[in-house]
């Protein structure tokens, strides 16, 4: 009987290797271990030029401890989502510990533990759910705006199970009183002694970025016809230069959203400055967890990153309390409001305001981007291309096989075919793509553990043409191709042991 895997084996290299396929109706396998042809593809989050440097230099990391962080954040947050929808009213939060690359999951039936260990996550039972601290905290928005900046800030501390209030130290009692009134619970409250002190980002001049008429800010990220930023950096009505624009919508205090339309002429991009000689292309707007590490850009302070705080946060500055923050401890200056900040590629917010700089460090807050676009009913901009209609490129040439196909921005292939090649002998495995002209283009090689596809090496800069060597083991391996930014049609080059 001839197996699955030698329908499509060549005499001449029966011995080397054999390609496997799905295009082929075998039946049932008879092999348990055998390759998952059907697996859906994964491949590691795409980390964008200037990124590694940033968290290497905030976060402490090395280039392979990143790359690694920013895969195990973009997993957890499938699996919170999941289990939020699951879970239902006994969901009370989620946070990662990105060190250990754990996701933790709260819930108030110890019940519901055994469903969020399933999910590969760890299961924390606490007394209060995560509708009755944003509740809790709603309340707080009404009843601590009277104190003004006496109370700088207060948000939802999921880790704690708990909604904490920063007050001034002479404030520390009235706040708490205050808090207590508004009908959050004593064993849900901690009211801690700050001397935070937030202000908008707005009073500096010069640098790479937009003007409103003496003062500059920082765009956000592009959408349909302009770009959404801070709303305190305009009014409604007010013009930019550099782009040149108007303030087609803006809310602050309450909220720090706006967005502008550009003139005729300015061009929105997918793409965020990396203030390394580059871009970050922006792939979506899918928000990240608590604990998460994220980046932010800014035309003040460049590239600097951290991790996720709090979400649902609110802060007082001296025109107003602004709710539903995200809390961070990434530094920012003034001149930097209205910047992106992204986990990965993905879109979280604008920079509204905070307290500290980026030499002693300090706590920005970001208004969600999502809400800005909802608000305006606008859409972002990601990076794309057009074409897949050209013919392949050349480019990769002396390999011993050669496999061609078209992708559009955003999707991934598997070659050879869809399926895999098997190893009967360990050596050097070659791999070169090439993509269109004016695109990026990765290159990822998997190989089958026997029960999952796992990548064990990868190319993936900022260039549409990759190479791969690797020093494989016998075992299947397929070959990956990503179309991170643009669209169009590839060549791949193979060559086994």
């Amino acid at each position: 009987m001839r197996t699955r895997n030698s329908i499509l084996a060549s005499a001449a290299v029966a011995a080397a290797l054999v390609v496997g396929t799905a295009a082929t109706s075998w039946g049932a396998r008879d092999d348990a271990a055998a390759p998952d042809v059907d697996a859906p593809v994964s491949v590691p989050a795409k980390v964008p030029v200037g990124l590694l440097a940033a968290m290497t230099r905030d976060l402490g990391l090395s280039v392979a401890q990143a790359r690694e962080r920013l895969t195990f954040q973009e997993d957890a947050t499938d699996t919170q989502r999941r289990l939020e929808r699951r879970l239902g009213d006994a969901f009370a939060g989620a946070w990662l510990e990105p060190d250990a690359n754990e996701l933790h999951v709260a819930v108030t039936d110890a019940a519901d533990a055994a469903a969020v260990r399933a999910a590969g996550a760890t299961a924390v039972v606490v007394e209060h759910s995560q509708e009755q601290l944003d509740a809790w905290k709603g309340a707080l928005d009404r009843s601590l705006r009277p104190l003004g900046r006496a109370t700088p800030s207060w948000y939802v501390d999921v880790e704690a199970n708990e909604v904490v209030v920063n007050a001034r130290a002479g404030a520390v009692a009235e706040a708490r009183r205050a808090a207590l009134a508004a009908g959050v619970p004593a064993d849900a409250l901690r009211v801690a002694a700050s001397d935070e002190a937030p202000r908008t980002l707005v009073d500096v001049i010069g640098g790479n970025a937009y003007y409103i008429g003496g003062a500059r800010c920082s765009v956000g990220f592009p959408v349909q016809g302009g770009f959404v930023t801070a709303g305190h950096c305009g009014r409604t009505g007010s013009t930019t230069t550099s782009p040149s624009g108007t303030f087609a919508g803006s809310s602050f205090p309450g909220n720090d959203y706006a967005w502008v339309r550009v003139a005729s002429g300015n061009t929105p991009i997918g793409a965020v400055n990396n203030y390394a000689g580059g871009t970050v292309a922006v792939a979506g707007s899918t928000a990240a967890a608590v604990g998460a590490s994220v980046c932010r850009s800014g035309s003040t302070t460049g590239w600097h990153c951290g991790s996720i705080q709090a979400l649902n946060s609110s802060v007082t500055y001296a025109e107003g309390t602004v709710s539903g923050l995200i809390r961070t401890n990434v530094c920012a200056e003034p001149g930097d409001s209205g910047g992106s900040l992204l986990a990965g590629n993905q879109a979280q917010g604008v920079t509204s305001g905070g307290s500290g700089n980026c030499t002693s460090g300090g706590t920005t807050y970001f208004q969600p981007v999502n809400e800005a676009l909802s608000a305006y009913g606008l859409t972002l901009v990601t990076s794309s291309g057009g074409g897949g209609t050209t013919p392949p490129p050349t480019g990769c040439t002396g390999y011993a096989s050669t496999y061609s196909g078209s992708l559009t921005s955003g999707g991934t292939a598997v070659q050879p075919s869809g399926g895999y090649v098997t190893l009967t002998r360990s050596g050097s495995l070659r791999l070169c793509l090439q993509g269109p002209t004016g695109t990026d283009y990765d290159l990822y090689l998997q190989r089958w553990s026997g029960s999952a596809w796992s990548t064990v090496a990868s190319a993936t800069t900022a260039s549409n043409r990759e190479t791969v060597t690797y020093s494989a083991s016998t075992g299947s391996y397929r070959y990956v191709v990503r179309a991170y930014s643009g669209s169009g049609a590839y060549t791949l080059g193979a060559t086994t042991p």
